[in-house]
Protein backbone atom coordinates (compact mmCIF):
# COMPACT_ATOMS: atom_id res chain seq x y z
CA UNK A 1 0.00 0.00 0.00
CA UNK A 2 1.54 3.30 -1.08
CA UNK A 3 1.90 6.31 1.20
CA UNK A 4 -0.89 8.23 -0.57
CA UNK A 5 -3.20 5.27 0.10
CA UNK A 6 -2.26 5.47 3.77
CA UNK A 7 -3.12 9.17 3.79
CA UNK A 8 -6.53 8.43 2.24
CA UNK A 9 -7.13 5.68 4.79
CA UNK A 10 -6.23 7.93 7.73
CA UNK A 11 -8.39 10.75 6.33
CA UNK A 12 -11.34 8.36 5.99
CA UNK A 13 -10.89 7.15 9.58
CA UNK A 14 -10.84 10.72 10.87
CA UNK A 15 -13.97 11.55 8.86
CA UNK A 16 -15.87 8.54 10.23
CA UNK A 17 -14.68 9.35 13.74
CA UNK A 18 -15.84 12.95 13.40
CA UNK A 19 -19.30 11.91 12.19
CA UNK A 20 -19.80 9.41 15.01
CA UNK A 21 -18.54 11.75 17.75
CA UNK A 22 -20.64 14.57 16.31
CA UNK A 23 -23.70 12.32 16.47
CA UNK A 24 -22.96 11.57 20.11
CA UNK A 25 -22.56 15.25 20.98
CA UNK A 26 -26.01 16.14 19.66
CA UNK A 27 -27.97 16.43 22.88
CA UNK A 28 -31.63 17.13 23.47
CA UNK A 29 -32.53 20.70 24.22
CA UNK A 30 -31.03 21.72 27.54
CA UNK A 31 -33.22 22.35 30.55
CA UNK A 32 -33.98 25.95 31.37
CA UNK A 33 -31.88 27.69 34.00
CA UNK A 34 -34.67 27.62 36.59
CA UNK A 35 -35.14 23.84 36.23
CA UNK A 36 -31.92 21.99 37.15
CA UNK A 37 -31.27 18.52 35.78
CA UNK A 38 -30.28 15.69 38.13
CA UNK A 39 -28.99 12.21 37.29
CA UNK A 40 -30.58 9.20 38.99
CA UNK A 41 -29.12 5.70 38.91
CA UNK A 42 -31.77 3.01 38.70
CA UNK A 43 -32.00 -0.75 38.26
CA UNK A 44 -32.28 -2.04 34.70
CA UNK A 45 -34.31 -5.15 35.63
CA UNK A 46 -36.31 -4.50 38.77
CA UNK A 47 -40.00 -4.80 38.02
CA UNK A 48 -42.38 -3.48 39.29
CA UNK A 49 -40.20 -0.67 40.71
CA UNK A 50 -38.63 0.06 37.31
CA UNK A 51 -40.08 -1.27 34.03
CA UNK A 52 -38.17 -0.40 30.89
CA UNK A 53 -40.03 -0.16 27.59
CA UNK A 54 -38.90 -1.89 24.39
CA UNK A 55 -36.49 0.98 23.65
CA UNK A 56 -34.73 0.68 26.99
CA UNK A 57 -36.38 3.84 28.33
CA UNK A 58 -39.27 4.65 30.64
CA UNK A 59 -41.75 6.41 28.38
CA UNK A 60 -44.32 3.61 28.41
CA UNK A 61 -47.67 3.68 30.18
CA UNK A 62 -46.35 1.51 33.01
CA UNK A 63 -42.76 2.63 33.77
CA UNK A 64 -42.81 1.24 37.30
CA UNK A 65 -43.56 2.40 40.85
CA UNK A 66 -40.45 4.51 41.41
CA UNK A 67 -40.37 6.04 37.93
CA UNK A 68 -43.96 7.22 38.28
CA UNK A 69 -43.14 8.63 41.71
CA UNK A 70 -40.09 10.44 40.31
CA UNK A 71 -42.02 11.83 37.32
CA UNK A 72 -44.69 13.35 39.55
CA UNK A 73 -42.18 14.75 42.05
CA UNK A 74 -40.03 16.27 39.27
CA UNK A 75 -43.04 18.03 37.78
CA UNK A 76 -44.28 19.28 41.15
CA UNK A 77 -40.84 20.40 42.38
CA UNK A 78 -39.74 21.87 39.03
CA UNK A 79 -36.65 19.90 38.10
CA UNK A 80 -35.65 17.60 35.26
CA UNK A 81 -33.85 14.28 35.51
CA UNK A 82 -31.86 11.71 33.56
CA UNK A 83 -31.89 8.00 34.35
CA UNK A 84 -28.86 5.69 34.30
CA UNK A 85 -30.04 2.05 34.36
CA UNK A 86 -27.44 -0.37 35.79
CA UNK A 87 -27.21 -3.33 38.11
CA UNK A 88 -27.91 -2.42 41.74
CA UNK A 89 -24.27 -2.93 42.67
CA UNK A 90 -23.33 -0.61 39.81
CA UNK A 91 -25.86 1.96 41.07
CA UNK A 92 -24.15 2.11 44.46
CA UNK A 93 -20.69 2.44 42.90
CA UNK A 94 -21.91 5.21 40.60
CA UNK A 95 -23.35 7.07 43.60
CA UNK A 96 -20.14 6.73 45.61
CA UNK A 97 -18.04 8.00 42.68
CA UNK A 98 -20.32 10.99 42.08
CA UNK A 99 -21.37 9.84 38.60
CA UNK A 100 -25.01 10.21 39.67
CA UNK A 101 -26.81 12.51 42.08
CA UNK A 102 -29.07 9.87 43.62
CA UNK A 103 -30.17 6.23 43.45
CA UNK A 104 -33.81 5.27 43.02
CA UNK A 105 -33.81 1.47 42.72
CA UNK A 106 -35.84 -0.11 45.51
CA UNK A 107 -33.04 0.81 47.92
CA UNK A 108 -33.74 -0.49 51.41
CA UNK A 109 -32.77 1.71 54.35
CA UNK A 110 -30.51 -0.36 56.61
CA UNK A 111 -28.30 0.64 59.54
CA UNK A 112 -25.19 -0.24 57.52
CA UNK A 113 -26.26 1.94 54.60
CA UNK A 114 -27.18 4.85 56.85
CA UNK A 115 -23.50 5.13 57.74
CA UNK A 116 -22.55 5.65 54.08
CA UNK A 117 -25.59 7.32 52.50
CA UNK A 118 -28.32 9.85 53.17
CA UNK A 119 -31.90 8.77 52.51
CA UNK A 120 -35.13 10.48 51.60
CA UNK A 121 -38.39 9.96 53.46
CA UNK A 122 -39.36 6.29 52.89
CA UNK A 123 -42.24 5.72 50.48
CA UNK A 124 -42.59 1.95 50.70
CA UNK A 125 -41.89 -0.93 53.08
CA UNK A 126 -40.31 -3.90 51.39
CA UNK A 127 -39.12 -7.28 52.57
CA UNK A 128 -37.21 -10.27 51.21
CA UNK A 129 -39.04 -13.37 50.02
CA UNK A 130 -37.80 -16.84 49.16
CA UNK A 131 -38.83 -18.57 45.93
CA UNK A 132 -38.12 -22.04 44.57
CA UNK A 133 -38.88 -23.97 41.39
CA UNK A 134 -42.49 -25.05 40.98
CA UNK A 135 -41.66 -28.73 41.47
CA UNK A 136 -39.35 -28.14 44.47
CA UNK A 137 -40.16 -29.72 47.84
CA UNK A 138 -38.30 -27.00 49.77
CA UNK A 139 -40.65 -25.04 52.02
CA UNK A 140 -38.35 -23.40 54.57
CA UNK A 141 -34.81 -22.12 55.07
CA UNK A 142 -34.04 -25.07 57.35
CA UNK A 143 -33.99 -27.29 54.25
CA UNK A 144 -31.25 -25.25 52.54
CA UNK A 145 -28.28 -26.75 54.40
CA UNK A 146 -25.55 -27.69 51.92
CA UNK A 147 -27.52 -26.24 49.01
CA UNK A 148 -26.83 -23.15 46.85
CA UNK A 149 -29.09 -20.12 47.03
CA UNK A 150 -28.96 -16.86 45.07
CA UNK A 151 -29.43 -13.11 45.44
CA UNK A 152 -28.50 -9.97 43.55
CA UNK A 153 -25.19 -8.51 44.69
CA UNK A 154 -25.44 -5.48 46.95
CA UNK A 155 -29.14 -5.88 47.71
CA UNK A 156 -30.85 -6.31 51.06
CA UNK A 157 -31.51 -9.95 50.11
CA UNK A 158 -27.76 -10.51 49.65
CA UNK A 159 -27.05 -8.87 53.02
CA UNK A 160 -29.70 -11.03 54.69
CA UNK A 161 -28.26 -14.24 53.21
CA UNK A 162 -24.73 -13.34 54.23
CA UNK A 163 -25.87 -12.56 57.77
CA UNK A 164 -27.64 -15.93 58.15
CA UNK A 165 -25.25 -18.16 56.17
CA UNK A 166 -23.68 -19.86 59.20
CA UNK A 167 -27.06 -20.43 60.80
CA UNK A 168 -28.56 -22.30 57.84
CA UNK A 169 -25.40 -23.66 56.16
CA UNK A 170 -26.12 -22.75 52.51
CA UNK A 171 -23.82 -21.49 49.76
CA UNK A 172 -24.51 -18.13 48.09
CA UNK A 173 -24.37 -17.31 44.39
CA UNK A 174 -24.62 -13.66 43.33
CA UNK A 175 -26.22 -12.23 40.19
CA UNK A 176 -26.67 -8.77 38.66
CA UNK A 177 -30.24 -9.19 37.37
CA UNK A 178 -33.40 -10.84 38.62
CA UNK A 179 -34.36 -12.67 35.42
CA UNK A 180 -30.94 -14.39 35.17
CA UNK A 181 -31.10 -15.33 38.83
CA UNK A 182 -34.63 -16.73 38.53
CA UNK A 183 -33.73 -18.76 35.45
CA UNK A 184 -30.86 -20.32 37.43
CA UNK A 185 -33.42 -21.64 39.91
CA UNK A 186 -35.72 -22.79 37.13
CA UNK A 187 -33.03 -24.98 35.53
CA UNK A 188 -31.94 -26.36 38.92
CA UNK A 189 -28.52 -24.76 39.38
CA UNK A 190 -29.65 -23.10 42.60
CA UNK A 191 -32.16 -24.45 45.10
CA UNK A 192 -33.78 -21.14 46.02
CA UNK A 193 -33.59 -17.45 45.30
CA UNK A 194 -34.14 -14.47 47.58
CA UNK A 195 -35.43 -11.20 46.18
CA UNK A 196 -37.67 -8.28 47.08
CA UNK A 197 -41.26 -9.43 47.64
CA UNK A 198 -43.00 -7.19 45.07
CA UNK A 199 -40.36 -8.03 42.45
CA UNK A 200 -40.87 -11.78 42.86
CA UNK A 201 -44.65 -11.43 42.95
CA UNK A 202 -44.65 -9.34 39.79
CA UNK A 203 -42.31 -11.73 37.98
CA UNK A 204 -44.45 -14.76 38.82
CA UNK A 205 -47.54 -12.87 37.65
CA UNK A 206 -45.75 -12.23 34.34
CA UNK A 207 -44.93 -15.92 33.85
CA UNK A 208 -41.80 -16.77 35.85
CA UNK A 209 -42.13 -20.51 36.71
CA UNK A 210 -41.32 -20.15 40.42
CA UNK A 211 -43.33 -20.24 43.62
CA UNK A 212 -42.93 -18.18 46.78
CA UNK A 213 -42.67 -20.31 49.92
CA UNK A 214 -42.37 -17.61 52.61
CA UNK A 215 -45.69 -16.67 54.12
CA UNK A 216 -44.65 -13.08 54.80
CA UNK A 217 -41.71 -10.81 53.89
CA UNK A 218 -38.47 -11.47 55.79
CA UNK A 219 -36.46 -8.65 57.33
CA UNK A 220 -38.84 -5.91 56.11
CA UNK A 221 -37.12 -2.55 55.53
CA UNK A 222 -38.31 0.88 54.39
CA UNK A 223 -37.45 1.86 50.79
CA UNK A 224 -36.17 5.34 49.92
CA UNK A 225 -34.05 7.38 47.51
CA UNK A 226 -30.32 7.25 48.34
CA UNK A 227 -27.85 10.17 48.20
CA UNK A 228 -24.17 10.73 48.87
CA UNK A 229 -23.59 11.55 52.53
CA UNK A 230 -23.99 15.29 53.10
CA UNK A 231 -24.35 16.15 49.39
CA UNK A 232 -27.16 17.25 47.07
CA UNK A 233 -29.10 18.69 49.99
CA UNK A 234 -31.28 20.78 47.68
CA UNK A 235 -32.31 17.67 45.75
CA UNK A 236 -32.96 15.81 49.00
CA UNK A 237 -35.36 18.55 50.07
CA UNK A 238 -37.17 18.46 46.74
CA UNK A 239 -37.59 14.69 46.94
CA UNK A 240 -38.82 14.80 50.55
CA UNK A 241 -41.28 17.62 49.79
CA UNK A 242 -42.53 15.67 46.78
CA UNK A 243 -43.03 12.46 48.76
CA UNK A 244 -44.95 14.39 51.43
CA UNK A 245 -47.16 15.93 48.74
CA UNK A 246 -47.85 12.53 47.11
CA UNK A 247 -48.81 11.03 50.47
CA UNK A 248 -51.12 13.93 51.36
CA UNK A 249 -52.92 13.81 48.02
CA UNK A 250 -53.27 10.02 48.01
CA UNK A 251 -51.33 9.67 44.77
CA UNK A 252 -48.61 7.58 46.41
CA UNK A 253 -51.10 4.86 47.34
CA UNK A 254 -52.64 4.95 43.87
CA UNK A 255 -49.26 4.40 42.21
CA UNK A 256 -48.28 1.53 44.51
CA UNK A 257 -51.67 -0.18 44.24
CA UNK A 258 -51.50 0.01 40.44
CA UNK A 259 -48.47 -2.29 40.39
CA UNK A 260 -49.07 -4.48 43.45
CA UNK A 261 -52.78 -5.22 43.07
CA UNK A 262 -54.67 -6.60 40.08
CA UNK A 263 -53.33 -7.15 36.55
CA UNK A 264 -53.34 -3.64 35.09
CA UNK A 265 -49.70 -3.76 34.07
CA UNK A 266 -49.67 -7.07 32.16
CA UNK A 267 -48.20 -6.38 28.72
CA UNK A 268 -47.27 -9.48 26.71
CA UNK A 269 -49.61 -11.68 24.67
CA UNK A 270 -48.86 -15.25 23.58
CA UNK A 271 -48.15 -14.02 20.02
CA UNK A 272 -45.48 -11.67 21.35
CA UNK A 273 -43.58 -14.64 22.83
CA UNK A 274 -42.85 -16.44 19.54
CA UNK A 275 -39.51 -15.73 17.83
CA UNK A 276 -41.22 -13.74 15.06
CA UNK A 277 -43.40 -12.00 17.64
CA UNK A 278 -40.36 -11.05 19.72
CA UNK A 279 -38.61 -9.70 16.61
CA UNK A 280 -41.65 -7.69 15.55
CA UNK A 281 -42.43 -6.32 19.00
CA UNK A 282 -38.84 -5.43 19.85
CA UNK A 283 -37.55 -4.48 16.40
CA UNK A 284 -36.91 -0.84 17.30
CA UNK A 285 -35.10 -1.75 20.53
CA UNK A 286 -32.91 -4.36 18.82
CA UNK A 287 -31.97 -1.90 16.07
CA UNK A 288 -31.04 0.74 18.65
CA UNK A 289 -28.93 -1.79 20.57
CA UNK A 290 -27.30 -2.99 17.34
CA UNK A 291 -26.46 0.58 16.32
CA UNK A 292 -24.89 1.29 19.71
CA UNK A 293 -22.81 -1.90 19.37
CA UNK A 294 -21.63 -0.91 15.89
CA UNK A 295 -21.01 2.69 16.97
CA UNK A 296 -18.90 1.62 19.94
CA UNK A 297 -17.02 -0.89 17.78
CA UNK A 298 -16.19 1.66 15.06
CA UNK A 299 -15.11 4.45 17.39
CA UNK A 300 -13.38 2.07 19.79
CA UNK A 301 -11.40 0.28 17.09
CA UNK A 302 -10.26 3.55 15.47
CA UNK A 303 -8.90 4.85 18.76
CA UNK A 304 -7.53 1.40 19.62
CA UNK A 305 -5.72 1.28 16.27
CA UNK A 306 -4.16 4.69 16.91
CA UNK A 307 -3.15 3.69 20.45
CA UNK A 308 -1.94 0.27 19.27
CA UNK A 309 0.13 1.65 16.40
CA UNK A 310 1.80 4.10 18.80
CA UNK A 311 2.61 1.23 21.19
CA UNK A 312 3.83 -0.93 18.30
CA UNK A 313 6.11 1.78 16.91
CA UNK A 314 7.52 2.55 20.36
CA UNK A 315 8.19 -1.17 20.80
CA UNK A 316 10.51 -1.41 17.77
CA UNK A 317 12.46 1.81 18.31
CA UNK A 318 16.18 1.67 19.14
CA UNK A 319 15.45 3.36 22.44
CA UNK A 320 15.26 1.53 25.77
CA UNK A 321 12.84 4.05 27.30
CA UNK A 322 10.43 3.83 24.34
CA UNK A 323 10.56 0.01 24.36
CA UNK A 324 10.03 0.00 28.12
CA UNK A 325 6.98 2.28 27.91
CA UNK A 326 5.48 0.10 25.17
CA UNK A 327 6.07 -3.15 27.06
CA UNK A 328 4.73 -1.81 30.36
CA UNK A 329 1.53 -0.35 28.85
CA UNK A 330 0.84 -3.50 26.85
CA UNK A 331 1.46 -5.62 29.96
CA UNK A 332 -0.81 -3.49 32.17
CA UNK A 333 -3.81 -3.15 29.84
CA UNK A 334 -3.68 -6.77 28.70
CA UNK A 335 -3.50 -7.86 32.34
CA UNK A 336 -6.52 -5.91 33.61
CA UNK A 337 -9.89 -7.61 32.96
CA UNK A 338 -11.98 -5.41 30.69
CA UNK A 339 -14.90 -5.19 33.13
CA UNK A 340 -12.52 -3.97 35.87
CA UNK A 341 -11.12 -1.36 33.49
CA UNK A 342 -14.65 -0.22 32.59
CA UNK A 343 -15.62 0.24 36.25
CA UNK A 344 -12.32 2.01 36.98
CA UNK A 345 -12.80 4.52 34.14
CA UNK A 346 -16.52 5.14 34.66
CA UNK A 347 -16.73 4.99 38.44
CA UNK A 348 -13.17 5.31 39.73
CA UNK A 349 -11.77 8.21 37.70
CA UNK A 350 -14.48 10.71 38.79
CA UNK A 351 -13.15 10.45 42.36
CA UNK A 352 -9.75 11.62 41.10
CA UNK A 353 -10.86 14.08 38.41
CA UNK A 354 -13.76 15.59 40.32
CA UNK A 355 -15.89 15.39 37.16
CA UNK A 356 -18.29 12.85 35.73
CA UNK A 357 -17.12 10.72 32.81
CA UNK A 358 -19.81 10.45 30.08
CA UNK A 359 -21.00 6.87 29.59
CA UNK A 360 -20.17 6.66 25.88
CA UNK A 361 -16.72 8.16 26.48
CA UNK A 362 -16.09 5.64 29.26
CA UNK A 363 -16.99 2.82 26.88
CA UNK A 364 -14.71 4.14 24.13
CA UNK A 365 -11.78 4.62 26.54
CA UNK A 366 -12.23 1.09 27.86
CA UNK A 367 -12.13 -0.36 24.35
CA UNK A 368 -9.23 1.90 23.39
CA UNK A 369 -6.93 0.81 26.21
CA UNK A 370 -7.96 -2.85 26.32
CA UNK A 371 -8.06 -3.58 22.58
CA UNK A 372 -5.25 -1.11 21.85
CA UNK A 373 -2.87 -3.12 24.03
CA UNK A 374 -3.53 -6.26 21.99
CA UNK A 375 -3.26 -4.33 18.71
CA UNK A 376 0.04 -2.86 19.98
CA UNK A 377 1.44 -6.36 20.41
CA UNK A 378 0.20 -7.33 16.93
CA UNK A 379 1.72 -4.23 15.32
CA UNK A 380 5.02 -4.72 17.10
CA UNK A 381 5.17 -8.34 15.99
CA UNK A 382 4.21 -7.44 12.42
CA UNK A 383 6.94 -4.83 12.08
CA UNK A 384 9.51 -7.15 13.62
CA UNK A 385 8.52 -9.88 11.13
CA UNK A 386 9.61 -7.72 8.19
CA UNK A 387 13.07 -8.77 6.99
CA UNK A 388 15.77 -6.59 8.56
CA UNK A 389 17.30 -6.20 5.12
CA UNK A 390 14.35 -3.98 4.21
CA UNK A 391 15.35 -1.55 6.96
CA UNK A 392 18.95 -1.59 5.83
CA UNK A 393 18.00 -1.05 2.19
CA UNK A 394 15.72 1.88 3.04
CA UNK A 395 18.30 3.56 5.22
CA UNK A 396 21.05 3.01 2.62
CA UNK A 397 18.91 4.95 0.16
CA UNK A 398 19.01 7.89 2.54
CA UNK A 399 15.47 7.58 3.87
CA UNK A 400 15.09 8.88 7.43
CA UNK A 401 13.66 6.55 10.08
CA UNK A 402 10.11 7.93 9.79
CA UNK A 403 9.90 7.65 6.00
CA UNK A 404 11.52 4.22 6.03
CA UNK A 405 8.90 3.04 8.50
CA UNK A 406 5.94 4.63 6.69
CA UNK A 407 6.88 3.87 3.09
CA UNK A 408 8.80 0.59 3.31
CA UNK A 409 8.22 -1.30 6.55
CA UNK A 410 4.56 -0.40 7.33
CA UNK A 411 3.06 -1.60 4.00
CA UNK A 412 4.82 -4.96 4.32
CA UNK A 413 4.14 -5.27 8.05
CA UNK A 414 0.43 -4.55 7.77
CA UNK A 415 0.01 -7.23 5.11
CA UNK A 416 1.29 -9.71 7.67
CA UNK A 417 -0.94 -8.26 10.40
CA UNK A 418 -4.28 -8.27 8.52
CA UNK A 419 -5.52 -11.71 9.74
CA UNK A 420 -4.62 -10.92 13.36
CA UNK A 421 -6.10 -7.41 13.18
CA UNK A 422 -9.36 -8.70 11.69
CA UNK A 423 -9.57 -11.24 14.51
CA UNK A 424 -9.04 -8.41 17.00
CA UNK A 425 -11.79 -6.34 15.34
CA UNK A 426 -14.18 -9.27 15.82
CA UNK A 427 -13.13 -9.57 19.46
CA UNK A 428 -13.74 -5.82 19.91
CA UNK A 429 -17.25 -6.20 18.52
CA UNK A 430 -18.01 -8.98 21.00
CA UNK A 431 -16.30 -7.18 23.88
CA UNK A 432 -18.78 -4.28 23.62
CA UNK A 433 -21.21 -6.58 25.47
CA UNK A 434 -19.04 -6.26 28.60
CA UNK A 435 -19.86 -2.53 28.69
CA UNK A 436 -23.45 -3.41 29.65
CA UNK A 437 -22.05 -3.73 33.19
CA UNK A 438 -21.72 0.07 33.42
CA UNK A 439 -25.11 0.72 31.80
CA UNK A 440 -24.29 1.00 28.08
CA UNK A 441 -27.47 0.09 26.19
CA UNK A 442 -25.81 -2.05 23.51
CA UNK A 443 -27.17 -5.25 21.97
CA UNK A 444 -26.58 -7.58 24.93
CA UNK A 445 -28.03 -5.15 27.45
CA UNK A 446 -31.02 -4.64 25.15
CA UNK A 447 -31.59 -8.39 25.20
CA UNK A 448 -31.42 -8.42 29.00
CA UNK A 449 -34.07 -5.69 29.20
CA UNK A 450 -36.38 -7.47 26.73
CA UNK A 451 -36.04 -10.74 28.65
CA UNK A 452 -36.97 -8.94 31.88
CA UNK A 453 -40.25 -8.00 30.19
CA UNK A 454 -41.24 -11.41 28.80
CA UNK A 455 -38.94 -13.99 30.49
CA UNK A 456 -38.25 -15.62 27.09
CA UNK A 457 -34.53 -16.07 27.75
CA UNK A 458 -33.82 -18.94 25.34
CA UNK A 459 -35.54 -17.28 22.36
CA UNK A 460 -34.09 -13.83 22.95
CA UNK A 461 -30.51 -15.04 23.43
CA UNK A 462 -30.92 -17.13 20.27
CA UNK A 463 -31.96 -13.96 18.39
CA UNK A 464 -29.07 -11.95 19.85
CA UNK A 465 -26.61 -14.73 19.03
CA UNK A 466 -27.77 -14.89 15.40
CA UNK A 467 -27.43 -11.11 15.05
CA UNK A 468 -23.82 -11.27 16.31
CA UNK A 469 -23.03 -14.15 13.92
CA UNK A 470 -24.43 -12.18 10.95
CA UNK A 471 -22.34 -9.11 11.79
CA UNK A 472 -19.18 -11.16 12.31
CA UNK A 473 -19.78 -13.02 9.03
CA UNK A 474 -20.08 -9.72 7.15
CA UNK A 475 -16.93 -8.44 8.84
CA UNK A 476 -15.06 -11.63 7.87
CA UNK A 477 -16.16 -11.26 4.22
CA UNK A 478 -14.94 -7.67 4.28
CA UNK A 479 -11.58 -8.74 5.68
CA UNK A 480 -11.16 -11.39 2.98
CA UNK A 481 -11.87 -8.74 0.35
CA UNK A 482 -9.27 -6.40 1.87
CA UNK A 483 -6.71 -9.19 2.03
CA UNK A 484 -7.20 -9.98 -1.68
CA UNK A 485 -6.82 -6.30 -2.60
CA UNK A 486 -3.61 -6.06 -0.57
CA UNK A 487 -2.13 -9.25 -1.98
Amino acid sequence: MQSNHWKKFITACIAVLGIVIGWQLVEPQQASADEPTYTFATNNTFEPFEIQDSKGGYSGKNPGIEIEILKKIAKHEHFKYELKPMSFNGDLQALESGQVDAVIAGMSVTDERKQKYDFSTPYYTDGVMMAVAKNSKITSMKQLKGKTVSAKSGTSAALFLKKNQKKYGYKIKYFDSSNTMWNDVKIGNTAATFDDGPVLQYGIKEGVPLKIVTKKPIDAQPVAVGFQKGKNLELQKKINDGIEWLNKTGQMKQIIDKYTKGNKTAKNSAADRTIMGLLKTNRAALLRGLWMTIELTIVGIIFAMIFGIILGVLGIMNNKLAKGVSSVLIYIFRGIPMIVLAFFIYMGLPNVLGHKVPLFLAGVLTLTFDEGAYIGAIVKGGFEAVDKGQWEAARSLGLPYGKALLQVIAPQGFKLMVPSLVNQFIITLKDTSILSAIGVMELTQTGTVIISQNMEGFKMWLIIGVIYIIIITLLTWLSNYVQKRMA
